[in-house]
């Protein structure tokens, strides 16, 4: 007899509404855009509902692929990503796009591996933290090994260059090393270690400029600060409840990539700070809710699942925060995508893949619930 099993609401509804307000703004944003590279008005538009459609239908998918076969494979993940981020740095395969080799090209479309890394590297690191979560919480050793494996993503990101993934990887893995109980003294020592790295990649000539132009985006407002300043003038036009939808006027040309990096900045526009607040309130309780998952499944004796949640949930949260920062001038200039928003196929395909392994997660675990349940009710007429 098949067990009763919802998908979790307080997951799907929020996922459902930033999909929405996503589909929304997509369309708004990227008219000009299409336009002014001569496509047709709704190209971005229709390109962003099919990978959602592709993601949604991969996503539901995953409604047959139990837990415990992402546990058998966590392994082989360590491997894949590393091969999956050096296969674009060669000739032929990889695809550049505004001086960065980030692509490959799959038939019609570029498909960006990193975001892809982002969930093998949770995977993994799920598996890894599950075996041996005992040891990271005493040895030095075992809680370095994981930073060691976020440092070689790092230095290969870094090479076609991708510095805002490189910090976000880095981020879920010290994030869930810190979550598997791992010593104070060692997370110290792990990010002092971490830092000069970080700052010796940030003194690149083009990146040095970003920062300089980040503590003061006025000094040059038509060349280094023009992103962050066209972006702060959306936001202040926004106001209390915005100029309406589709009435931006910092999209039309002033705002690059109006309809990925910087979406967020034409939503503060036509939304003002109703939107705004609207926004961050959903994405605080889908991270929320995947990381009360997270603790549920380590409750339930399944820490293999109860580490995925937390990877996902950081995931999803740091990316967020580090979109949002950029767009109201609180970080420097990263090209990263605002997750379930943003136009972006690689980005939206892999973040529905996750919210998927989230459901399954919980349908698991509700799942063995009721069957535990059944077990333990007394069959009727049965001898007291």
């Amino acid at each position: 007899m098949p067990v009763p099993c919802r998908p979790d609401a307080w997951v799907l509804l929020p996922a459902l509404l930033l999909l929405s307000i996503g589909i929304v703004m997509v369309g708004s944003a990227s008219i000009a855009v299409a336009e002014g590279q001569g496509a047709s008005p709704y190209h971005y538009l229709f390109r962003h509902l099919v990978f959602i459609t592709a993601g949604v239908t991969l996503a539901l998918s995953l409604k047959v692929i139990p837990i415990a076969f992402l546990e058998r494979i966590s392994r082989p993940m360590l491997a894949m990503s590393v091969l999956l981020l050096l296969l674009v740095l060669i000739p032929g395969i990889g695809h550049t796009v505004n001086g960065s080799t980030r692509w490959i090209r799959l038939g019609f479309v570029n498909f960006q591996v990193v975001e892809a890394v982002k969930l093998m590297v949770i995977i993994y690191l799920a598996g890894y933290l599950s075996r041996k979560a005992q040891f990271v919480q005493s040895r030095f050793f075992d809680t370095l090994k994981p930073l060691i494996f976020a440092g070689l993503l790092s230095a290969i990101l870094l090479i076609q260059p991708d510095m805002g993934s490189a910090a976000v990887i880095t981020a879920i893995v010290a994030g869930m090393v810190w979550l598997a109980g791992a010593a104070w003294r060692h997370i110290f020592v792990l990010g002092m270690l971490t830092l000069p790295a970080f700052a010796f990649a940030a003194m690149e000539p083009y990146r040095l400029r970003r920062i300089v132009s980040f503590m003061d985006p006025w000094a040059d407002p038509y060349a280094s600060g023009f992103q962050l300043t066209q972006a702060l003038i959306a936001v202040g036009r926004g106001e209390l409840f915005g100029v309406g939808i589709g009435a931006s006027i910092q999209k039309l040309f002033y705002l690059p990539e109006a309809h990925t990096d910087f979406i967020f900045a034409v939503l503060a526009e036509e939304f003002g700070l109703f939107g705004v607040v609207a926004v961050l309130v959903l994405f605080l309780l889908l991270v929320t809710r995947i990381m009360i998952i997270g603790i549920m499944a380590h409750r339930n004796d399944k820490p293999f699942a109860g580490f995925i949640a937390y990877g996902i949930g950081l995931w999803l949260g740091l990316q967020a925060v580090v979109s949002v920062g950029v767009n109201l001038g609180v970080l420097p200039t990263k090209g990263l995508t605002l997750p379930l928003i943003s136009s972006g196929g690689s980005s939206m395909l892999m973040t529905l893949v996750a919210i998927g392994i989230v459901l399954r997660i919980k349908y698991e675990m509700d799942r063995d619930n009721v069957v535990y349940y059944r077990k333990k009710k007394p069959v009727p007429g049965a001898a007291e």
